[in-house]
């Protein structure tokens, strides 16, 4: 046999000996978690340990604001094993099937886990960061030339919680015409806060687009971070637990209008927000002041329920471990839909 043929067998042989010894082992289960976006930094540790426990099973996950998570089981008729939101309301709202409709829920049970409350970001370059304060904040923000982000309302919890906070803060402060300095302003037509019999309502138009350029909206509130340290705004309204872990500084808000205080929940309940879009049939447009909630649940059409299971277990383990940057734990409350 020449050299060349002998090179040539050689080289067959260790080939098939290497492709002898690349076992690809068993498929993993690939498990699809859709979570609103203030989940995804503790998820990434949650994910990492979830799976050195069960190497069978590549967890995904794929944030969106609240709203939209949701969505992308009822509207877009996607298979996921777990949605988490930041609102738990917004789970029987869009997940249960109205009685007497002849359809199946989408989901008949969620847990809650978690709370939250919503504060002032900013960072060391932002207009007004040597001087804001926990009583001047909104003065600070009402500035023509100051600029404010918040998610929007229309796909994120934060985004109606926003506009709830700052129309709370007027009240709260007693200041005519803040909430119009701080948002309602910077639209065209402006958006107004109208006070009726104890309660305030804001109607939202069906397409948010700010006219000038003191207001800002992303889709989640997590897309403000990079517009934030980037000094394309200001401030933003942000959860307290991102701020932290981003390594923003913040204003912690009074406990009457920052959505994080259980015993403040009649106060909170005296501002409703309408949003003012009909191409979302699963949305139900009112949104009424509450203490924020984080809740989860396993979509009735998801793919792997055991796996999915286990992972929303492993979750409520860690949330009541208790979590850096977060509130004390949630008591994890099941909660089944009726009827």
């Amino acid at each position: 046999m020449s050299r060349p043929a002998v090179f040539a067998v050689l080289i067959l042989a260790l080939l098939a000996t290497s492709a002898g010894c690349t076992d690809p082992g068993p498929e993993r289960t690939t498990l699809m978690v859709i979570p609103a976006g203030s989940l995804l930094y503790p998820l990434e540790d949650i994910e990492a340990a979830f799976e050195s426990q069960h190497p069978d099973i590549d967890v995904r996950i794929e944030g969106h604001g609240s709203i939209q998570a949701i969505r992308q089981v009822t509207d877009l008729g996607r298979e996921v094993d777990v949605v988490a939101v930041a609102d738990a309301s917004l789970i029987p709202d869009m997940m249960y099937t109205p009685m007497g409709e002849g359809e199946e829920n989408y989901t008949d049970w969620y847990v809650s886990f978690a709370g939250n409350e919503v504060v002032i970001a900013y960072t060391d370059r932002s207009s007004g960061a040597d001087e804001i304060t926990a009583e001047n904040w909104y003065r600070v923000l009402a500035r023509p030339d100051v600029r404010v982000g918040f998610s929007n309302p229309m796909l994120d919890a934060c985004g109606y919680r926003a506009i709830m906070v700052t129309a709370l803060a007027q009240e709260h402060y007693g200041e005519p015409g803040l909430f119009e300095a701080v948002i309602g302003g910077s639209f065209n037509p402006p958006i107004t806060a109208v006070r009726t019999d104890g309660v305030t309502t804001i109607t939202l138009p069906e397409r948010m687009r700010p006219a000038d350029e003191k207001v800002a909206i992303r889709d989640g509130s997590i897309y403000l971070l990079s517009l934030l340290d980037a000094g394309g705004i200001d401030y933003a309204f942000e959860y307290r637990s991102v701020a932290e872990e981003h390594g923003l500084r913040w204003i912690d808000l009074p406990p009457e209008i920052n959505l994080g205080s259980a015993e403040n929940a009649d106060d909170y309940q005296r501002v409703h927000v309408t949003l003012g879009f009909q191409r979302f049939q699963s949305v139900r447009s009112e949104r009424i002041g509450q203490p924020i909630v984080y809740a989860i649940t396993i979509p009735t059409n998801a793919p792997h329920p055991d796996e999915a299971g286990m992972f929303v277990d492993f979750v409520l383990e860690v949330f009541q471990e208790g979590r850096p940057g977060w509130p004390e734990p949630e008591t994890a409350t099941v909660y089944h839909a009726t009827g």
